[in-house]
């Protein structure tokens, strides 16, 4: 059976560890016993480390707590980082074959923050190679199976922590978003991802002033601990000099919350652009129908510019930015052999670039930007699906089709993310339920430049009226 520890919310762990009630040696113990149990059947955490050595640093932790000596609201939790994040002395792969072996000598700047906090980084977890698509696969590891039908996608590129923080293989969960990474596999687990604004959650120092499109960010099982994981991981650092210099600890504060006469603009499918599976509308519109009865006000909005001019401008600042990542690598024969179709393809569009291609998707970028915040002037929200599909089989790599329509790009699925991570918004995945396969899907709620406070607050209240990740838990879990 599942132990009553894994099980605890992670707000309730911290505060039961904090009180001595549960000591962190249990804690690594349940968590290491049910990792060897279920993680097999999803392959959600690699690189697990060895366990007589987590041990021995949870037993350190409780010792500072007998010394009076309680680090942060992490303090003993075991946590394994998304496999794109440095973790020094722990290998970090980025899912490539590249970077096998690859043992990084710092920590990403979030990472540093966790560890601060308490965390014991045991291992880490699964992503696509490079992050690159929204199913997480690689020839590093193997593939990540979905939490509630092992013979579906996890999503991604934060597949494995999604799978592993729906197991309760976690208390929290790291991940990163570029196009949905944080969004699409929170939807596909039934669980929790919030996109922050650009440089809230520093990361990585190689580029800190062309303001990236992909972002770090919490991930969990309740909206409070989304919370409380953003305020460890957010904050200025003047190695990031473009990040925000908000008092994190504000995340950390109540979000009770009256959001009775809120105006919400559902876009849906951008006025029929987006091609849908059937059934993903009207599991959305029912989550519409749970922010009507909390009193919002909700209506079908369509923005006053073509859609298709943001998904052509984010494939130019996606190449760029993908490209000049790995173009020296591309240029070794040898090394280039090594990356996947996808993140050849990405590579080899970023190098027939020029300076003047990337100027005018930024201006349209721009553009987008101005016409988001013009709808903020009308609505204190916008919503959309968090995925075009349910989650589909492990074995397929990406849909090649919609309705009857063909995907012309690996991630032209996931086209309702990007209006999103063009418009530099916070949003946070919130689940809306399952189809009549059991499967999970969720919802965007989006909202204005620096809003992650009120989108929490907003999503609390619909968590109350729902309880979803609650009252459905993966049947894993109900196994021996």
């Amino acid at each position: 059976m599942t132990s009553d520890i894994v099980l605890m919310d992670a707000s309730a762990l911290s505060e039961a560890i904090r009180a001595r009630k549960v000591s962190c040696v249990e804690v690594m113990t349940a968590y290491l016993d049910h990792i060897e149990r279920l993680n097999p059947r999803v392959n959600a955490i690699v690189s697990l480390q060895d366990r007589s050595d987590l041990m021995a640093q949870a037993r350190e932790r409780d010792d500072q707590l007998a010394r009076g000596e309680w680090l942060g609201w992490m303090h003993g939790f075991p946590q394994a980082i998304k496999d794109l994040a440095a973790t020094k002395g722990i290998r970090t792969t980025f899912g490539s074959r590249l970077f096998a072996d690859f043992v990084p000598d710092a920590d990403a700047i979030f990472v540093e923050r966790m560890k601060r906090s308490g965390a014991i980084i045991i291992g880490k977890t699964n992503t696509p190679e490079f992050g690159l698509g929204s199913q997480t696969y690689n020839d590093v590891f193997g593939t990540t199976l979905n939490a509630y039908d092992q013979t579906r996608t996890s999503g991604g590129s934060s597949g494995g922590a999604a799978v592993a923080l729906a197991l309760r293989m976690l208390p929290v969960a790291d991940g990163s978003d570029h196009a949905g990474s944080l969004r699409n596999p929170a939807a596909f687990n039934n669980v929790l991802g919030l996109r922050p604004v650009y440089g809230r959650v520093p990361s990585n120092t190689e580029e800190v002033f062309l303001p990236q499109l992909g972002v770090a960010g919490p991930m969990a099982r309740t909206v409070t601990d989304l919370s409380q994981l953003l305020a460890v991981q957010a904050g200025h650092d003047p190695r990031v000099p473009l990040s925000p210099t908000h008092e994190p600890s504000t995340f950390a504060g109540s979000l009770d919350s009256d959001v009775k006469g809120l105006r919400l603009a559902w876009l849906g499918d951008l006025n029929g652009h987006l091609p849908m599976e059937d059934g993903v509308l009207d599991l959305c519109r029912k989550a519409l129908r749970t922010f009507e009865d909390l009193g919002c006000l909700v209506e079908e909005a369509t923005p006053a510019f073509d859609p298709e001019r943001v998904w052509q401008a984010w494939l130019v600042l996606r190449q760029w930015q993908v490209g000049a990542a790995w173009a020296e690598a591309y240029g070794d024969p040898d090394k280039r052999m090594l990356m996947k179709p996808e993140a050849r393809w990405e590579i080899e569009n970023g190098l027939r670039l020029s300076a003047f291609d990337v100027s005018r998707a930024s201006a349209v970028r721009t553009a987008w930007y101005h016409t988001v915040r013009r709808l903020f002037e009308a609505y204190d929200y916008l919503l959309l699906p968090s995925a075009q599909v349910f989650p589909f089989d492990a074995a397929t790599h990406w849909p090649k089709e919609i309705a009857g329509r063909t995907m012309d790009t690996y991630h032209r699925w996931m086209e309702v993310v990007i209006p999103v991570t063009m418009s530099g918004c916070p949003a946070i995945n919130v689940p809306v339920g399952f189809n009549g396969d059991g499967l999970p899907l969720g919802l965007q709620i989006v909202g204005p430049n620096h809003g992650e406070l009120s989108v929490l607050k907003i999503a609390r209240a619909y968590e109350q009226a729902t309880r979803h990740v609650q009252n459905a838990l993966p049947p894993l879990l109900n196994q021996r």
